[in-house]
């Protein structure tokens, strides 16, 4: 089968936005030329891969097949892109790094400033990622470096460096201040609504782990989408959350936010630099790394 590569690149745009109209601004066309190409990659195919409603696009179960071949495909083109743009110098090129949420507001935000300052030729990349997701990245060659929450699950094709160590605390609202009046457990926790990231993130199974540790079940109520929207849910009163120690400071705790104490401390968890072994690093990402690992011998 012989398809025009415009119609998948078209596809990927319309996949992507779920919508017609964004797909034609950002390949800066127009919406007919866009539909009637998604209309012959239909034809094509012999199947539906969309389905219209008022405000967007959805994939049908056959367009999410696709999609998770063409998407992989279009950004390692991307990549090959970058990665010729990149150049042999830090005077330019392209910098990609998968880091989490906590591992970027904890560690790697201060490194970056730092960088920027010393190579400001360098454009930077950064993709804000679950850990599996950058691990993900990592290995399909979308990313250079990840830097990451534990825990995790390393293959022997990338290389793994503990950075720091960091604490995490509970927290809640006013409307559940009476918790800290005491000691309270998991298992009392268990009784009120709990904020979490989504399942397919590190943080939730940590937390599931350390639950079912306990023989308790970990069933969070409301599920974030990025670890910076857990405190905004803490202090509107949705529920108990769990962020690092440092996530606090400039809040209002005692205020808004209220620190609760656990019977068992939370164990620590770990920021880590992960890079592949199987792809040698451009000059920016060694220099990058150099500076992480640098950052975290200063920190200990």
């Amino acid at each position: 089968m012989s398809i025009n590569y415009d119609y998948y690149r078209i596809f990927y745009y319309v996949a992507k936005h779920r919508s017609f109209t964004q797909a034609a601004n950002a390949l800066m066309n127009s919406q007919p030329n866009i539909t009637r190409a998604i209309k012959n990659l239909e034809q094509e195919l012999g199947c539906a891969l969309f389905t219209r409603t008022n405000r967007h696009v959805l994939l049908t179960p056959e367009g999410e097949a696709l999609y998770r071949h063409v998407s992989i495909a279009f950004e390692q083109l991307q990549a090959g892109e970058e990665e010729i743009a990149k150049g042999k110098g830090l005077d330019g090129g392209v910098l990609r790094i998968a880091a989490t949420e906590v591992a970027l507001r904890t560690f790697l935000l201060p490194v970056l400033k730092q960088f920027r300052f010393r190579y400001p030729g360098v454009h930077i990349k950064l993709m804000n990622d679950s850990t599996p997701a950058a691990i993900a990245d990592l290995e399909n060659g979308l990313a250079d470096l990840a830097v990451v929450t534990t825990p995790m699950e390393v293959r022997e094709s990338l290389r793994r460096i503990p950075l720091m160590d960091i604490q995490e605390v509970a927290v809640c609202g006013h409307a559940y201040i009476s918790l800290t009046q005491s000691t309270v457990s998991l298992e009392d926790l268990t009784g009120y609504p709990i904020i979490s990231l989504g399942e397919q993130s590190g943080t939730y199974r940590f937390y599931a782990q350390l639950f079912a540790d306990q023989r308790l079940v970990f069933e969070p109520d409301i599920e974030a989408a990025t670890a910076d929207q857990v405190l905004p849910m803490v202090k509107a009163n949705l529920g108990i959350g769990f962020v690092p120690q440092d996530f606090l400071t400039g809040e209002t705790v005692g205020t808004s936010i209220f620190p609760l104490t656990l019977a068992d401390r939370i164990p620590p968890r770990s920021v880590c630099l992960l890079a592949s072994t199987k792809h040698p690093l451009s000059p920016a990402a060694r220099e990058l790394e150099k500076a992480l690992i640098q950052a975290s011998e200063t920190s200990e």
